[in-house]
């Protein structure tokens, strides 16, 4: 059996490789990798019969300019390159089709599947591919309900507002907005030209039934980063009354809403402090951050980022808000199991990846009951949930778990059984080639 990947990122295995910086990003992806890459191993040292683990697997991604439309072998996957202008995926680029042409004659898969439909080489793979039936396209987000709530309660003379990067740029928050529109017809044309659609929650499901209802839709949990299948958090080793959010540079994840929950939280809890982590485009906030950057912070802040600023003053926030910058996996994972909290802000979500990451470590959680987070958290079992965008009902839950050590403690250890469950590798890697036997079972359709 012989599967494509097609990859929004480029594969760690192979930047090593090659080397080059790589993201951690979509660490799942790399987690599902390698679980194949380790399976596939003892398959052919044992020599046992199991024809599910007989894959010839081959992996294409975006990669740097220097390396051009490379093709490389490694450990018996053929990985291949692509040219995609990945800061306008907006934009589609018909040379893809050719592209992925040329490797679909060199690989000859009986299965492409791709991960998500963010960016424009989704839909590009689907038209060179022209095989619905064996086409299988895993959903991460949906753009179109990214764009429907993009703009998470902003007021809106910061809707329209525009700086001079912005300006420059042409990257307003209205134009952002457009941006996720015109991806999401993109997502659509995509989805209703697949035969198999996996995802993870009632919400995406029926998001793409709306898409494509005569698709097969698969149920397929995510099997995370290594790195956080070990660790617990322990109460006794925390920072007390400390916050950690995981993003926070566009207005879908709630960095404002958190902003705005501080002054309840601070005045029940003085030494609190709120931890985010991911690109700051606030600058070097609390001292944490030490940027290294050439251009002065009022020629590259945007509007969102100005917005954050004038929150933390209005708030009075100086010395409480700690912007930690970019963190690797173990960095990630220190940060998890040293914060008191771990805050889901997010008007829009599917399966946030950093929230199941916190759950597998049994930090007490606090999330917006958004798209598909219910389904990854019970409320009062699990963690607590809030209505999207209440910004003192998620003051609240914060607060239940800084008074409340057993509750914190319950909470934070379901939450682990229940990712325990949901996560578990095991699971996932034999549902995974279940799902690509029940393709191969299908006529290929050309």
């Amino acid at each position: 059996m012989r599967i494509l990947w097609l990859c929004n990122i480029m594969l760690p295995a192979f930047a090593k490789a090659e080397g080059l910086p790589y993201s951690c990003r979509e660490g799942w992806l790399s987690g599902s990798f390698e679980r194949l890459r380790r399976e596939q191993k003892v398959y052919r040292e044992n020599g046992e019969q199991d024809a599910l683990l007989n894959i010839d697997l081959g992996v294409c991604f975006p990669v740097p300019e220097t390396l051009g439309d490379c093709r490389r072998e490694l450990e018996g996957v053929v990985f291949y390159g692509f040219q995609e202008n990945l800061e306008h995926p907006e934009v589609y680029d018909r040379s893809l089709e050719l592209r992925f042409a040329g490797i679909l004659a060199d690989f000859r898969p009986d299965i492409v599947h791709i991960f998500g439909t963010e960016f424009p080489h989704t839909l590009a793979m689907v038209r060179a591919f022209r095989n619905p039936t064996r086409t299988l396209i895993g959903i991460q987000g949906m753009c179109g309900s990214i764009a429907e709530r993009y703009m998470a309660d902003l007021p809106y003379r910061v809707q329209r507002g525009a700086t001079f990067r912005d300006r420059v740029r042409r990257d307003s928050l209205r134009e952002q907005q457009h941006k996720f529109r015109v991806r999401a017809r993109m997502e659509e044309q995509a989805l209703a030209h697949t035969a198999h659609i996996t995802g993870r929650t009632g919400f995406d499901r029926a998001a793409a039934g709306e898409i494509n209802p005569d698709a097969v839709y698969h149920m397929m949990n995510e099997t995370l980063r290594n790195d956080f299948y070990s660790g617990e958090w322990d109460p006794a080793h925390i920072e007390p009354h400390s916050i950690f959010l995981s993003q926070g540079d566009y207005p879908l994840k709630g960095f404002h809403y958190m902003l705005e929950a501080m002054p309840s939280i601070l005045r029940a809890f003085p030494d609190a402090k709120l931890y985010v982590s991911g690109n700051s485009i606030i600058g070097g906030v609390g001292g944490r951050l030490r940027e290294k950057k050439r251009v002065p912070l009022p020629l590259r802040i945007t509007a969102y980022g100005r917005y954050l600023r004038k929150l933390i003053r209005k708030n009075r926030l100086g010395g409480h808000v700690i912007m930690l910058g970019r963190l690797d996996a173990q960095q990630m994972k220190e940060q998890f199991l040293r914060s008191h909290v771990f805050v889901c802000a997010s008007i829009m979500e599917n399966s946030p990846n950093s929230l199941c990451e916190a759950m597998l470590l049994g930090v007490p959680c606090v999330a917006a009951k958004v798209g598909g987070v219910p389904d990854l958290l019970s409320d009062g079992e699990d963690g607590i949930l809030f209505p999207g965008g209440k910004y003192d009902e998620l003051a609240e839950g914060v607060k239940a778990l800084f008074y409340d050590d057993e509750l914190a403690r319950t909470l934070g250890t379901h939450a682990r059984r229940t990712a325990q469950v949901t996560h578990n590798p095991d699971t996932n890697f034999k549902r995974l080639l279940s799902i690509y036997r029940s393709i191969m079972g299908t006529p290929a359709r050309g």
